[in-house]
């Protein structure tokens, strides 16, 4: 068995019997070393200079700053303003839901973290109003999906250190492809909604109410203009927008909201460092991963494997987009990313095709790779707030991954949605 051969066979029968994604990594390099002669030194190596870097800093802190405005309060009031605008329509609990999570994504960066953060409000408030279980869990996972795609975003901000691509470019980028998700999803809810008499207040907006509730969510709504506007204003480089976002955080949920105390602080450091040592932990393995199989030229056979399928980029980006979504049923967010960009990029980039669009289509293929069984992050969070089964929310959430499936396709087709607006502020 040559070494590249046990370094992919190791890591798929790793992965294939449940071990966990940085030991399977590990692993497989280990083996590999080992058989192609190379010291183990490299692996150790490899790790520390993957984490000598100072954009790797705004992961910790968005995390922290995420969990922080989950329990200070900010969600309630986000949900209580989309609340005043959407409850009239059809579906209105739903479309409230949904919006809801598009906010706090905007806020959290976080998939996990909006599905738990709104789901636990809106999961009873639906049920409580006729909306089936089923559907009322779906609702909340496919609207915490979000929470990878719009800035600030983690996944985000790994695809643009691993792929040495501007983080502020990757943020920019997600907006477009964002919009186009939402606005899939919503006309997913408002499909189902429809035929099942998912009917809203039928009362008209009450603009007194919609101005009363912005009001109060003007803190939280703020937000992300502040982060992202700092960021592109020159004021602060991403990862320093991620210390002012937990300043942030920690000023409205103690000082003006009054929500955050002293054991929800200590709770968050402590889940947000458990979360981010898992995080490092993965990439310190896979930059001895991405390493080897540079040195082993996987890239290139891959590239010239694909090439001779076809030349076209479209149908490339295609193939890949299938390849994504096969492998994000077994395999979780990180883990798409760490792999699949190495393995990809330098064929995408050999066929003109722009590293940010590249980008953007792994971040949505994981993203919906969130909400499919069996590894799906998304429907275990929703399982947990519902006590529902997996396969219960499995079956009700077909068709928002269907909506999300078309609407990476469209992206996929037409790359300015994400390369828009980056190239736009370059200019």
């Amino acid at each position: 068995m040559t070494a590249s051969v046990a370094l992919g066979s190791v890591l798929i029968l790793c992965l294939f019997v449940g071990i966990p994604i940085a030991v399977s990594i590990g692993i497989a390099v280990v083996i590999s070393l080992i058989i192609s002669g190379i010291p183990a030194a490299f692996l150790t190596q490899s790790a520390f200079t993957a984490l000598d870097s100072f954009p790797l800093m705004a992961i910790p802190f968005f995390i922290l700053a995420g969990s922080l405005m989950e329990t200070g309060g900010l969600s309630t009031r986000i949900i209580a303003f989309a609340n005043s605008l959407m409850k009239t329509f059809t579906g209105g609990l739903a479309l409230v839901t949904m919006m809801s999570c598009l906010f706090f994504a905007a806020l959290s960066g976080s998939s996990p973290a909006t599905v738990a953060a709104i789901g636990t409000i809106m999961f009873p408030a639906m049920v409580k109003k006729g909306y089936s279980p089923e559907f009322s869990a779906a609702v909340s996972a496919s609207g915490g999906g979000l929470g990878i795609l719009i800035p600030p975003s983690i996944p985000l901000i790994i695809y643009g250190i691993i792929a040495n691509v501007s983080i502020s470019d990757m943020f920019l980028a997600g907006f477009g492809p964002g919009v186009i998700a939402v606005l899939f999803l919503i006309g997913a809810i408002i499909i189902i909604s429809k035929k099942r008499g998912y009917t809203g207040s039928g009362e008209k907006i009450d603009w007194k109410e919609v101005f009363s509730t912005f009001w109060e969510a003007k803190w939280a709504l703020l937000t992300p203009f502040i982060i992202l506007g700092g960021v592109y204003g020159g004021i602060f480089t991403p990862t320093e927008s991620a210390v002012i976002a937990v300043i942030y955080a920690f000023i409205i949920g103690i000082f003006v909201y009054k929500e955050l105390n002293l054991q929800q602080i200590k709770k968050s450091i402590i889940s947000s460092s458990i979360m981010t040592g898992a995080i490092l932990i993965i990439l310190s393995t896979a930059a001895a991963f991405s390493k080897l199989i540079a040195i082993y030229h996987i890239p290139s056979i891959i590239g010239n494997f694909v090439i001779n399928l076809s030349s076209n980029p479209l149908i490339i980006l295609l193939l890949i987009g299938l390849i994504v979504l096969i492998a994000g049923t077994f395999m979780e967010t990180l883990s798409i990313l760490i792999i699949f960009t190495p393995l990809f990029l330098p064929v995408v980039t050999q066929l003109g095709i722009d590293p940010i669009h590249f980008g953007i289509i792994l971040v949505i293929g994981a993203e919906i790779g969130l909400l499919t069984p069996p590894v799906g992050l998304n429907l275990f969070v929703a399982s947990g707030i519902s006590k529902l089964s997996i396969e219960r929310i499995s079956i009700a959430i077909i068709p928002f991954i269907l909506a999300m499936v078309i609407a990476l396709v469209i992206i996929i087709l037409i790359p300015q949605i994400a390369t828009f607006l980056p190239y736009l502020l370059k200019q």
